[in-house]
């Protein structure tokens, strides 16, 4: 599963230097099959624009593959005691009982109707499925997958209606906090918050000054999840007042909810 990117046409999915995938811009997720047991593979995804143009490859994905499950032919059992909850309008939080296996699960698979839309690890037994629309009826099941993609019965169904506003709170960093400091001559705000908590890392945020964006931030490597720290340049007047928030892009690739508004003042206390 990626995050989407603007006005791609068609996602590549390479596996090393060979592309073995191409899915619609729509699509975010695809599975690759024909691979070896037990071996590392790295995985990379780049958009194709519409002009025909192929963008930068994504950041590289190592994934390892168990070992062969011999002679497995037995799927896991159902997952039990599914539930959720509408998080926002654009957001579901959904939680399940974890399913037994003769071997082990590997992972949950989790279904809008008939198409699978998300998955996570077989120790895990929730998931935030997010990019959905205000206002909207959803029906969702989940189904265990064991090494030898075995795939259990799909879980009762769980029914849920979006709200028809998003005040985007659910999906919004929280905690901001904002201080200053002057530094040769010049006056900088620091900014710590708590990222969103969503299936997927959270690289990138947006930042907005007194009402309007000021800058993104992009976070390369491994993304905090804990908390989040950013410092930049406001000018080199004292005694200003300026009123700042954050809001973060998800990993389905739509914005989330703003956080809370905080003020900060340069020179303050100085």
């Amino acid at each position: 599963m990626w995050s989407a990117t603007a006005r791609a046409e068609t996602y590549e999915v390479y596996r090393g230097p060979r592309k073995v995938k191409e899915v619609l811009g729509s699509e975010h997720m695809v599975d690759v099959t024909r691979l070896r047991p037990a071996t590392v593979y790295v995985f990379t995804v780049r958009a194709r624009g519409a002009d025909g143009r192929l963008g930068p490859p994504s950041r590289g994905v190592r994934a390892r593959t168990p070992a062969a499950a011999a002679d497995d032919h037995r799927a896991p059992t159902r997952p039990a005691a599914a539930r959720g909850r509408a998080a926002g309008s654009r957001a579901a939080q959904l939680s399940w009982s974890a399913s037994t296996d003769d071997r082990y699960v590997v992972s949950y698979d989790v279904h809008q109707g008939g198409t699978k839309i998300h998955s996570v690890g077989g120790g895990r037994t929730a998931a935030v499925v997010t990019g959905l629309r205000p206002g909207t009826s959803y029906s969702f099941t989940v189904r265990a997958r064991d090494a030898a993609g075995n795939v259990s019965p799909a879980s009762p169904a769980v029914r849920l209606t979006t709200p028809g506003t998003d005040d985007g709170r659910a999906m919004a960093p929280t905690s901001l906090r904002a201080t200053g400091h002057r530094e040769d001559g010049a006056y900088y705000v620091d900014l710590s918050w708590v990222p969103p908590r969503v299936d997927g890392e959270v690289t990138e945020y947006e930042i907005h000054l007194d009402g309007r964006r000021a800058t993104s931030l992009v976070f390369g490597g491994s993304a905090p999840r804990d908390r989040a720290t950013y410092s930049f340049y406001v000018g080199r007047a004292a005694g200003v007042t300026h009123r700042v928030r954050v809001r973060a892009m998800l990993p389905d690739g739509t914005w989330g909810g703003f956080s809370a508004e905080r003020t900060v003042t340069t020179g303050a206390g100085k």
